[in-house]
């Protein structure tokens, strides 16, 4: 019988430690199958953060490199500088991009480095207790805003993608999700589509990922489906927000 699916040759033969119903297994698959379809895993360099993102090391069968919480688009211009023939891309959560790290992701992209950005966005801090972050929706209930996130103290859920793409140095970017079959097909093709940029040296790319945090949304995994559909889509719409490749075409 011909085998039509098994486990990416990119992907280690490991059982996930991530909470049931997370996003980030799927995410970690769909750049497996794109990296193998590719053929690029010999000369791929992936930088993962501090929080979840963290864990990616023990997942992927390339060459992973950790950096300091919030600077990984440092840490992956630093390597493609040095090593232009690789693909370098960094793995991110929203905490991690989009608090302490906000310089060094605007500064990056400004600049047009030639990298791909993974950008998963649960909105809130899934590693450290389900804290507030930066992406956490008005209302949104977290372990520092037990009454919902207040936009007179908190201000509002920053839009990274949107805010990225104002910038002249970036290529390529693309909201997605991964709370259903389809949309999941759909963020496999934006990724494809970043590191393709990247081959093509065409600058910066970024696709950010809607992705279920069951544990610190206190929902079940089946909820957190509904969750992402319901609640972040409204806030964070899908789609390509900046594309130079198709437009220059």
């Amino acid at each position: 019988m011909k085998k039509i699916l098994g486990r990416p040759e990119s992907m280690q033969d490991v059982s996930t430690i991530y909470c049931p119903g997370c996003g980030h297994g799927i995410v970690h698959r769909l750049v497996c199958e794109v990296i193998d379809e590719l053929g690029i895993r010999e000369k791929t360099i992936a930088v993962a953060p501090v929080g979840c993102a963290v864990l990616a090391y023990q997942y992927w069968k390339f060459d992973t490199t950790e950096a300091a919480h919030g600077r990984p688009p440092a840490v992956a211009t630093g390597i493609k500088r040095i090593l232009p023939d690789r693909i370098v891309f960094t793995y991110q959560g929203d905490g991690d991009l989009a608090a302490i790290g906000t310089a060094e992701t605007v500064h990056a992209a400004n600049r047009g480095e030639n990298i791909t950005t993974i950008f998963v966005n649960n909105a809130v801090y899934g590693m450290t207790g389900g804290q507030m972050a930066p992406t956490t929706l008005i209302g949104q209930k977290t372990l520092t805003t037990p009454s919902g996130r207040d936009p007179k103290l908190a201000g509002y859920p920053i839009k990274i993608s949107e805010a990225l793409a104002q910038l002249d140095g970036t290529t390529y970017i693309e909201r997605v999700a991964v709370n259903s079959p389809k949309n999941i097909l759909k963020a496999k093709k934006a990724i494809k589509k970043a590191f393709q940029v990247q081959l093509e040296n065409r600058g910066f790319s970024l696709v950010e990922v809607l992705s279920m945090c069951p544990t610190a949304w206190w929902v079940s995994p089946e909820e957190a489906l509904k969750w992402v559909e319901e609640r972040m889509l409204p806030e964070f719409p899908l789609g390509v927000i900046k594309d130079k490749v198709t437009s220059n075409k």
